[in-house]
């Protein structure tokens, strides 16, 4: 049996893709439109990451995201099983955040 369904992504949190849009791998900023252009999804896709409404997207989305962004995916996105349970915990994740 083929695997037709893709893995799914879950945000950390609307915070830190918001922290990671003020200064991406390169050092600039971003918009959630520019962000959502450069990463071939969806502005409401980005918006509704930010806020909250929307916590799953396919692999690749979450991959093109931190592409743009410069960052791991494992930084901003946590792999969830087809069950729903996360492959890891975010509990143990430590905030790296710096001014």
């Amino acid at each position: 049996m083929s695997e037709s369904q893709p893995t799914m992504y879950a945000v950390v949190s609307g915070d830190r893709l918001k922290t990671l849009m003020e200064r991406t791998g390169t050092g600039e900023s971003i918009t959630s439109r520019e962000l959502a252009a450069a990463a071939g999804v969806a502005h409401g896709t980005v918006g509704a990451l930010m806020s909250g409404a929307q916590r799953l997207v396919p692999e690749d989305k979450a991959q093109a995201i931190v592409d743009v962004l410069g960052v791991d995916r494992l930084v901003l996105f946590i792999p969830m099983e087809r069950a729903g349970r996360a492959f890891i915990s975010i509990a143990s994740h430590k905030e790296a955040e710096t001014a």
